[in-house]
């Protein structure tokens, strides 16, 4: 009688030869499989997890990345800069001040010299006029009208009213430039489309008084004028008047004493005089304390406030 083979010795055999024809490049080894490898470097991973040195360096790290601490220190270093920047621009803006109440004072001081001075023709002014400011230089001289165009140069306040400065070009001789000559100060009416009615010098005749150069204004310098007559200006731009009226003209303007009319001539040759200029200074200086001494109060409350 044959024997019947047995099913478990049979299946045992079946799996182990499985297990033996399995094809080489299913797994190259178990050494340098990746589930053998993680399960070797697991403890170690373990390890180091576990260090205390190594917990306590990245906590460290984290701490100093993140530390509220640190942004407020360099909250209030900014803070600081930022006050000695503005400390400095306002204690210059004062010495500024200083330097431009000297220079009016000794610009006082020379036009009262030029008042006390002898009178200048013509000639001897056109001659002084080389590299020097001619405001404040006494002149006279004869003039002849040519021309009965009037400028009206426009904004003048005199004495709380706005209105017009009245210009008039004359002739002095054939060889020179001409002059300008201001007539006075001429209120405005409520309607600025109707100009005033200004009396030109129509005779020949002798003007003496003071001259004054205007000083040229960065913002707006250009003539703007109007086509009507009397003409309407908005800036003293003695180069393009000549221009407009083709004749050359001296860089200055006559301010007479001696003209038969009934308007007044302001005189301000200083805009702004070195008393001002001390009382601005002072302003500078007290806001630079002000604001020093406040900045200072608010960082040593802050730095108290972190000892405690």
């Amino acid at each position: 009688m044959t024997p019947v083979p047995n099913a478990t010795s049979s299946k045992t055999t079946t799996n182990t030869e499985n297990r033996t024809r399995r094809p080489k490049y299913w797994l190259i080894g178990t050494d340098v499989s990746p589930f053998t490898i993680i399960n070797r470097a697991r403890p170690r991973l373990n390890s180091m997890n576990s260090s205390s040195n190594t917990k306590t360096t990245l906590k460290i790290n984290k701490t100093d990345m993140s530390s509220p601490r640190v942004k407020v220190n360099l909250a209030w270093l900014f803070i600081v800069l930022i006050t000695v920047l503005v400390f400095s621009i306002l204690v210059k803006l004062g010495f500024w001040q200083l330097e431009r109440a000297q220079y009016k004072s000794q610009w006082q001081q020379q036009l009262s010299e030029r008042q006390a001075a002898s009178v200048l023709n013509y000639s001897q002014l056109l001659n002084s006029a080389k590299g020097e400011v001619l405001t404040g230089f006494k002149l006279k001289t004869a003039v002849t009208p040519v021309s009965s165009d009037i400028f009206l140069l426009d904004n003048q306040i005199y004495q709380g009213r706005v209105g017009y400065l009245a210009l008039q070009a004359v002739q002095v001789n054939e060889f020179q430039p001409w002059l300008l000559v201001e007539l006075g100060f001429v209120p405005a009416g409520l309607n600025r489309s109707q100009l005033p009615n200004v009396e030109p010098i129509s005779q020949p005749t002798v003007l003496e008084g003071r001259v004054y150069q205007k000083q040229v204004n960065p913002m707006s310098s250009e003539l703007m004028a109007e086509n009507a007559w009397p003409k309407r200006i908005q800036n003293l731009n003695i180069p393009q008047l000549a221009r407009l009226i083709d004749r050359p003209l001296a860089n200055l303007v006559l301010q007479p004493n001696n003209l038969d009319n009934s308007y007044p001539h302001p005189w301000q040759p200083i805009p702004l005089s070195s008393q001002k200029h001390h009382g601005y200074a002072v302003q500078w200086f007290s806001m630079a304390a002000v604001f020093a001494f406040l900045m200072g109060y608010l960082l040593f409350r802050k730095l108290k406030q972190s000892d405690k």
